[in-house]
């Protein structure tokens, strides 16, 4: 931590004591006590004791000594802090417009991709229980067709026609619920290296 003295004001004499003496004597036992006042906030701390001190330094008889000045000292700091506690909640909240409608934005991308969520998983629990094992092989787990193939128990190509009829089946039931135009593409199945060939 370190303290200075501001402009001329040290040479400055009331009851024989300058400013820097109560400084050197005072502000290391007050900062201690005004840090915890604050909740660890250095600056704030700072800028009180530079007020108490001044304070005391206009007002106050510096000649009683220390035993009488530091209950004093402590209490004006302590008033400061509630002072400026009382302050800010006065003060009416500002708002930012521009963070308010990026969170309204945000919060409206989400509502959207939860409902659409809803909705593709109403229309993928439309189709028929072979189609659902297909698409959930391929598209979800990520299997290419043969290892759909092998984890299914059936042929590659009924995987492949299936993949294809039940994503037929699902862009119609999407398009019909209004999430998807008829310009969409659907998403191609994994297919396994060997099946490209």
């Amino acid at each position: 931590m370190q303290w200075s003295l501001m402009g001329s004001s040290e040479s400055r004499d009331t009851g024989g004591r300058t400013l820097r003496v109560l400084y050197e004597e005072q502000a290391g036992p007050l900062y201690t006590y005004v840090l915890r006042l604050v909740g660890g906030d250095r600056h704030r701390a700072e800028d009180i004791i530079q007020e108490t001190l001044l304070r005391c330094w206009s007002k106050q008889d510096l000649s009683v000594g220390a035993a009488l000045l530091r209950p004093w000292l402590f209490r004006v700091a302590r008033n400061l802090v509630i002072d400026g506690h009382r302050r800010r909640l006065a003060r009416p909240c500002e708002i930012d417009g521009s963070n308010w409608l990026r969170e309204m934005s945000a919060d409206a991308d989400e509502i959207e991709n939860v409902l659409r969520s809803v909705v593709v998983g109403e229309a993928f629990r439309a189709l028929s229980e072979a189609h659902r094992d297909v698409l959930y092989e391929t598209y979800f787990v990520g299997r290419t067709t043969q290892e759909a193939a092998a984890a299914l128990g059936i042929p590659p190509g009924t995987v492949k026609s299936r993949a294809y009829y039940a994503l037929r089946s699902l862009r119609l039931a999407l398009e019909e619920r209004g999430v998807v135009t008829t310009t969409a593409t659907a998403p191609q199945p994994a297919a396994s290296p060997a099946a490209s060939v």
